[in-house]
């Protein structure tokens, strides 16, 4: 083990030590635009794919929805566990406050590899829909808003290396280790306890809560610190995980309170 120019303790993989970030900026910020033209074709594909399916019976993909979310499961993992291992690493010799504020986390060692995974896997994970539409299953507005504003949103604020990045992707990271797990397990026909979807979207909801306060603190410090970020960033990043925070709270009480308050209800007449 040896020491970064950043501080941090250095225990990459090849493919983590090579990994030039700087090709990595330049092409966000010449090409990060292009988000908007995989929204559209996500769009076009999901609801033009759902007026296809109208007539036609639903399609099993059963294996491969296995294997999907499988290797989102371990990709997301992995991502977790490499960049919060760069997140405790600033909390515990920085601070908080150096945490929220440090860009570091996108051109250290072993988070630079991660940071820049995270905003391409964006793309790809808009298949997730394709397997609901295919199977036809319901498609609730929060699972298209959701992966449209996240993919605009992280592309928009890679390209800028803004400060709260850090927080923002091992969040995601964690949570999306847990959801696809899930997802995985379901598909397997392992009966998983609802408890545990309950508690998956009780740390979506958390996690939205926790980048409000990021963002809120990022406003505060952006002009005391060196915490890099623009106004117009924090105003699209606020809207972006108010609106989650909503979404995801109606999500929970309608699935999973809203019912058992009325089974409760009938129970006591």
């Amino acid at each position: 083990m040896n020491e970064s120019e950043h501080g941090y303790p250095l225990e990459e993989y090849d493919f983590e030590r090579r990994f030039d970030e700087r090709v990595a900026f330049e092409w966000m910020q010449e090409n990060w635009s292009k988000s908007f033209m995989f929204c559209g074709l996500y769009a076009a594909l999901i609801f033009g794919g759902q007026h296809f399916m109208r007539e036609r019976p639903k399609l099993n993909l059963r294996r491969p929805l296995v294997l999907w979310s499988l290797s989102l499961a371990i990709f997301s993992i992995i991502g977790a566990v490499r960049t919060a291992n760069y997140m405790l690493h600033v909390l515990t010799t920085s601070g908080f406050k150096q945490s929220v504020c440090d860009p570091g986390f996108y051109s250290a060692p072993v988070s630079k590899f991660w940071a820049y995974a995270f905003v391409l896997s964006k793309a790809p994970e808009l298949g997730d829909t394709v397997f609901i539409v295919l199977r036809k299953q319901r498609l609730i507005f929060l699972h298209w808003y959701h992966h449209i504003t996240v993919l605009l949103y992280s592309w928009y604020s890679y390209k800028d290396q803004v400060a709260g990045g850090g927080w923002f992707m091992t969040m995601n990271y964690m949570v999306h280790s847990l959801m696809y797990t899930y997802y995985a397990a379901r598909a397997a026909g392992m009966r998983v306890p609802r408890a545990c979807a309950m508690i998956i979207t009780a740390t979506q909801i958390l996690q939205m809560a926790m980048g409000l306060t990021v963002l809120g603190l990022v406003y505060r410090w952006m002009h005391e610190v060196r915490c890099p970020s623009y106004v117009d960033n924090i105003m699209w990043g606020t809207l972006m995980y108010l609106s989650y925070l909503v979404l995801f709270a109606s999500f929970f009480y309608n699935s999973y309170l809203k019912g058992s308050s009325r089974e409760k209800g009938t129970k006591a007449q």
